[in-house]
């Protein structure tokens, strides 16, 4: 990884840190007469909790929920879970069981600092139903490439918790919002999917989305996909403190101070992630006999259609996608990395590509197609040196993909 791929990430990805985001919204809490009580809950949550603990406010109670190896170091008055993503596991239920308990007595002289960030699906979970179905549903959703707002929108119906009800849960309690967006668009009651946030979408959508992906359901899943979820809920106060925008917007000014000149093409990228490649590595081969320095710079979150067996993730995907069509093109790079630093299930944020990688790949005998058709990108970019580590990066705004012409 050049000096240059390696600024792109770390200075993104620290401008959009929570630090100031969460201290800044902390001094707009409402005056209370009774508990302040913290829960954090996604892949920022350490992140997020560390800063309103360090804050001038006094937390009665907290509780951190986050992904596993997320967990920094112990935090002062705050008792931390890890637990799994993408999938839920025991551990999920564990922390949440508690977290719910915790507020289960709340009045209405309490206040409820919620911190959300994205991956707060997975890890936020009380099931209406088997646990082994939710996990099973999950899975199909995954495999079959189904979207955040499409996950989410089933998600709420199976959960105790989504869809606003955990905020009705603590009523009459105030809950007060502090969310660090990993959705496109912002939706609030999307994001970890909304468990303290009225829900925008409809039994009617998810039936749709049950029907589109033909998903395996029970009766008893079935059943609750025709209960609606939270629409009107009057304890609730809402901030959104970070996005992809953001993340874009540091990128931009890093290639414009080395001398590129950059579009912001999107920030609302969310086809397949292999289609993303073929579109950059197109826009790269059609201005790569230009003269000039340039960068274009797309925001959003890909999805992968899961078809092997192989480990990888979305940015992997895209950038190995991406190699084939700027092969032999001495002049391009393209670079895509999530700003959470894990990319799907791996240790690995992202990955980039140039035009030597599909001689790297041969030079090792790894069949590129081969490749792609198991899902299989990190082995391959591993092998060849081409992945991005940065270890988790305590934020998670989406995903960056750049195209630089050199």
């Amino acid at each position: 990884m050049d000096n240059l791929i390696r600024k792109i990430v770390e200075e993104s990805i620290e401008s959009c840190l929570p630090d100031k985001a969460v201290t800044r919204e902390l001094k707009s809490l409402p005056k209370v007469k009774g508990r302040k009580i913290l829960i954090a809950i996604g892949k920022a949550a350490y992140q997020m909790a560390k800063t309103a603990l360090e804050s001038d406010i006094k937390f009665d109670q907290a509780v951190v929920i986050t992904k596993y190896n997320h967990l920094k170091a112990p935090l002062d008055k705050a008792i931390c879970f890890e637990a799994g993503h993408p999938i839920s596991d025991e551990n999920t239920i564990k922390a949440s069981q508690y977290a719910y308990d915790l507020v289960g007595n709340l009045t209405e002289d309490d206040l409820l600092v919620m911190l959300i960030s994205g991956g707060g699906s997975a890890l936020f979970e009380i099931p209406l139903i088997s646990f082994e179905e939710i996990q099973d549903i999950n899975k199909q959703l995954l495999k079959k490439g189904a979207d955040i707002v499409e996950i989410n929108t089933i998600r709420k119906r199976l959960s105790k918790i989504k869809g606003g009800k955990f905020a009705r849960h603590c009523y009459p309690a105030k809950v007060y919002n502090i969310i660090l967006s990993d959705v496109i668009g912002n939706r609030p009651d999307m994001i970890a999917s909304g468990p303290t946030y009225e829900d925008f979408s409809t039994c009617e959508d998810a039936l749709n989305i049950v029907n589109k992906y033909g998903l395996v359901l029970s009766e008893a899943a079935r059943k609750c996909l025709n209960e609606e979820t939270e629409k009107n809920l009057t304890n609730i106060t809402t901030k959104i403190s970070g996005s992809v925008d953001q993340l874009c917007l540091k990128v931009k000014e890093i290639l414009e101070d080395e001398g590129y000149k950059t579009d912001i093409l999107t920030t609302f990228m969310d086809c397949e992630a292999k289609e993303a490649g073929y579109i950059l590595s197109s826009i790269a081969k059609s201005k790569s006999a230009y003269k000039e320095r340039l960068a274009y710079i797309f925001g959003g979150e890909t999805i992968v259609k899961i078809k092997g067996n192989g480990k990888g993730g979305r940015n992997q995907e895209l950038a190995l996608a991406s190699a084939k069509h700027i092969r032999g093109l001495k002049n391009v790079q393209i670079i895509s990395f999530s700003s959470d630093g894990t990319d799907g299930p791996t240790d690995a944020a992202g990955a980039f590509v140039d035009g030597y990688t599909m001689d790297k790949l041969k030079e090792k005998n790894i069949n590129y197609y081969k490749v792609l058709d198991n899902n299989d990108s990190y082995n391959a970019l591993n092998e060849i040196g081409q992945l991005i580590k940065t270890g988790p990066s305590g934020t998670n705004v989406n995903d960056v993909s750049i195209v630089l012409i050199n």
